[in-house]
């Protein structure tokens, strides 16, 4: 079912955006278990990222939100294509770290967003990130691959029925470019799992690397999007700060 998912998600993509994927995942990373994280820039980017995964020959399972699965049909399908939740501020969020390393054991790709939510920073940079995806990297021993996408804040507005039916159609008619690129692992090959601040680190690390291949996808826009959604909050709170 998500393999046929995907394929839907591509066509879905196509009428409101011109879509382009850049960058490759080796053979070697494709053959055994992976964990791609990706910034989180807007209620449409999951599909635009679904649709990359398609163009990229991947079917990564998706971290997503319990909300989600608790929707009808939507939570249905999820459940059906084996996606993972993860119930977000709630008692049993750790189990879900259990439930994704099983998952890598297994040899399973998953895709996440280290975020754990769509970014709030003024510029749409990537925030600071929740440790759980670090974690379950140094406990699984599995490559973190980073992946960046830009322009998917275009297509769908922030929330609400309105704005998000006026964006999609705007997107009918002007297609905006969504760029989502795969880079090179990173390496977290030098820490220890076990050691106070491992996962911390691993997070900065990870979130790191998002941003710098972010950086070349939105070069047109280096500080602040051209694209500013009306309906979307602002707060500096969560800001990533670069390690030096």
């Amino acid at each position: 079912m998500w393999r046929f998912l995907l394929v839907v998600a591509r066509e879905v993509v196509r009428p409101v955006a011109r879509l382009r994927v850049t960058g490759d995942v080796p053979d070697e990373l494709r053959r055994g278990a992976v964990i791609f994280a990706a910034n989180h820039i807007g209620p449409f980017d999951p599909v635009a990222i679904s649709a990359a995964c398609r163009v990229a020959r991947l079917a990564p399972r998706l971290m997503a939100t319990g909300g989600l699965f608790r929707a009808p049909v939507i939570g249905s399908v999820m459940r059906a294509a084996g996606h993972i939740r993860i119930n977000r501020r709630q008692a049993d969020v750790g189990a879900a770290v259990d439930v994704v390393a099983d998952a890598l054991t297994d040899g399973s790709h998953v895709l996440g967003y280290p975020e754990g939510r769509i970014t709030l920073d003024p510029g749409m940079w990537p925030e600071r990130g929740k440790t759980g995806m670090a974690r379950i990297a140094l406990r699984a021993r599995v490559p973190v691959v980073p992946v960046a996408q830009w322009g998917a804040h275009e297509v769908a507005a922030w929330g609400g029925f309105g704005p998000t039916v006026r964006t999609l159609g705007r997107s009918l008619l002007r297609r905006p470019v969504v760029r989502v690129h795969f880079g090179p692992p990173v390496d977290l090959s030098d820490l220890d799992p076990d050691s106070p601040g491992a996962a911390q680190r691993a997070t900065d690390r990870i979130i790191d690397a998002i941003t710098a291949e972010l950086v070349g996808l939105r070069t047109a826009e280096p500080r602040l999007p051209r694209y500013v959604d009306p309906v979307r909050p602002l707060s500096t709170q969560r800001r990533h700060r670069p390690a030096r």
